[in-house]
């Protein structure tokens, strides 16, 4: 069964920033700068948290997931926002 995650991060680092941007983008939609949707299953979640864990530095970095309930029945995806207008990223993100 697939559940949705949104995972946002905080890295204090760019080079770490730019590994964990790779990486997620292997697992999910990118929403908004460090923020992704993914649908993933147990073994999914196992094989990103495991990735991350080898990048990130846990003294200094943080990353969220916050499981939004199984990807199946859910309806379509509604993302509201208050200020500038949701838009989807079609572009590829840069970091520097």
């Amino acid at each position: 069964m697939r559940v949705s995650y949104l995972i946002c991060y905080d890295i204090a680092d760019d080079k770490r920033l730019r590994r964990v941007f790779q990486i997620m983008r292997g697992f999910g939609d990118h929403l908004q700068y460090s923020v992704f949707e993914c649908q993933l299953t147990a073994m999914d979640l196992a094989r990103c948290r495991a990735m991350l864990a080898g990048v990130i530095d846990t003294e200094e970095d943080q990353v969220l997931f916050v499981s939004l309930g199984p990807a199946e029945g859910r309806g379509e995806r509604v993302i509201t926002a208050l200020g500038k207008p949701y838009s989807p990223i079609d572009a590829p993100c840069i970091v520097v």
